[in-house]
């Protein structure tokens, strides 16, 4: 019997292991716990009518222009997730994209890792990369998505004061790093489906890869739709 209770107890023990290792491999080394209580974290639309490809932005002006004539090109709509040290030299770029009929949310304000972050430290570099994306564009911004996907419990409930909603992806292209332009496009295409949150940057490679997507999506029926469309708002 005690050795039966000691198979159990190895086996229950290798599962919780294997469920933390996962959780921190997934956040980049930052475990996460999550409280049943926050209702403001999204991965992606459960009940979506379309897809949401999302740029976040700290950087290459010149392609976010290039992306935004290729979303014209297909009539599709997008969520560009904004850096604000980025936003504040970029003022007549954030316009354009909001201009065009895009969303605009934040990306924090210096790229930070929120997840080592206290509530009163999220809410210092969020608030006021809401407070300069809402000046520059005269709108309410209602979505933040965490630099590197890495975020807290204090992240979630700094976000709950400001009335945001984090969201973070179902699919990450990882355009940033591998540089490849048919993976960039089967990383956000492969088996794709309604609601799906698809995390891209403005990359050259992406800018390439961006038609073909676009095509796909068009293609198999399906649209690409701002995240807050996507959530049915």
């Amino acid at each position: 019997m005690k050795g039966k209770f000691l198979g159990i107890f190895t086996n229950l023990l290798l599962i919780a292991v294997v469920v933390a290792v996962s959780v921190v491999g997934f956040f980049g080394g930052n475990a996460v716990t999550v409280s049943k209580d926050n209702t403001n974290l999204f991965y992606e639309a459960e009940n979506g009518n379309g897809v949401s490809l999302m740029f976040n932005v700290y950087e290459h002006t010149d392609n976010v222009y290039k992306i935004l004539d290729a979303l014209d090109e297909y009539e599709a709509k997008s969520t560009f997730f904004i850096g604000g040290s980025w936003a504040d030299d970029n003022v007549d770029c954030v316009r354009e994209i909001y201009k065009r009929g895009h969303e605009i949310a934040s990306h924090g304000y210096f790229h930070k890792d929120h997840s080592r972050m206290s509530v009163s430290e999220n809410l210092e570099e969020i608030r006021p990369s809401v407070k300069l994306l809402n000046m520059i564009c005269g709108t309410e911004i209602k979505l933040f998505a965490p630099p590197s996907g890495a975020f807290c419990e204090n992240t979630l409930n700094a976000c709950l004061s400001l009335d945001l909603r984090v969201i973070m992806w179902s699919r990450d292209t990882v355009d940033w790093r591998d540089k490849d332009v048919n993976v960039i496009v089967s990383r956000a295409t492969k088996e794709l489906r309604n609601g799906e949150f698809v995390l891209m940057h403005p990359t050259d490679c992406t800018v390439t890869a961006l038609p073909q997507i676009l095509s796909y999506i068009r293609d198999n029926g399906l649209s690409a739709v701002t995240v807050t469309h996507n959530l049915g708002e």
